[in-house]
């Protein structure tokens, strides 16, 4: 992804080095199940922050070597998060709205958030309470290392998908579907999930698509890097990784073919109106 030396977001709030209180514990599943299963609950992560604390681990000093590639990281995370500011700010006009910019915390370890405490193992999630998304930035490292989806690419995917949810936020959406779960059963509810992280996946693609037209910043080969995550954090393929067989009924997030699918609808679209995951048989 062309990036350096572009315009960084000024909605940022850094607060790495200050991370206090408890971890999210394990309860038996491995440590980067969870982390995409947090990372993936859109826009209610309350339901499994709170679950369970430890004591967080001490986090020690960064040798000059890694300073510099969290710097590097830092900076990627302000551009990606500019460009989504740029192109949300175009549509939300085009459809005669205002887009009101989410801020994006910045935290090392462990972190508050209106949703509850989560750790660096929570990965990148969004509070629609106080309309924030937060990223610890060793999470680059978990998906190129644990997910095997490397990529600058792959991490700005990451990215737009939670600013999806805070379009889903501002659009009304995210509510509806909290509103809807009080009357449904879980497997219903995990449907109406499943649609609502497809959407957060379009969203991410209408964003490349604009991004591109505005900035050119796509270089051979991000695309697939996108579809590539997709497809690692899918729920059958994490069910399969995890507990050997697959529960559609347990589906929160969308098989690794659905996933890719509506990214790529909305990365060639390019068109919100395209993006109705709720009513759509794909």
């Amino acid at each position: 992804m062309r990036w350096q030396g572009r315009r960084e977001s000024g909605n940022v709030e850094d607060r790495r080095g200050s991370s206090r209180g408890g971890l999210i514990a394990g309860g038996g599943i491995g440590t980067i199940v969870i982390a995409v299963i947090i990372y993936f609950l859109g826009g209610d992560p309350s339901q499994v922050m709170d679950l369970q604390q430890q004591q967080a681990p001490s986090q020690g000093q960064l040798s000059p070597q890694q300073e510099a590639a969290e710097k590097e990281a830092a900076g990627f995370v302000k551009v990606v998060l500019a460009d989504t500011e740029d192109v949300w700010n175009k549509l939300f006009s085009e459809m005669n709205q205002q887009y009101q910019e989410p801020t994006l915390v910045m935290f090392t370890g462990v972190v508050e958030s209106a949703c509850g405490n989560a750790s660096s193992a929570s990965g990148p999630f969004y509070c629609p309470a106080d309309r924030k998304v937060y990223i610890d930035l060793s999470f680059y490292d978990e998906l190129k290392d644990k997910l095997n989806a490397p990529g600058d690419f792959a991490m700005a995917y990451v990215i737009a998908h939670e600013v999806g949810h805070h379009v889903q936020n501002l659009l009304g959406i995210s509510e509806k579907v909290q509103r809807a779960r009080s009357q449904l059963s879980e497997t219903e509810y995990n449907k109406l999930s499943v649609k609502l992280e497809l959407q957060a996946d379009f969203f991410a693609g209408v964003w490349a698509n604009h991004a591109q037209k505005m900035q050119n910043i796509l270089e051979a080969g991000d695309i697939e890097e996108a579809l590539n995550a997709a497809n690692a954090i899918g729920d059958d393929r994490l069910q399969k990784q995890s507990r050997g067989v697959v529960v559609p009924d347990a589906f929160t997030h969308g098989t690794s073919a659905q996933r890719m699918y509506w990214f790529k609808k909305g990365f060639e679209t390019g068109d919100v109106r395209q993006g109705d995951t709720f009513n759509s048989n794909q």
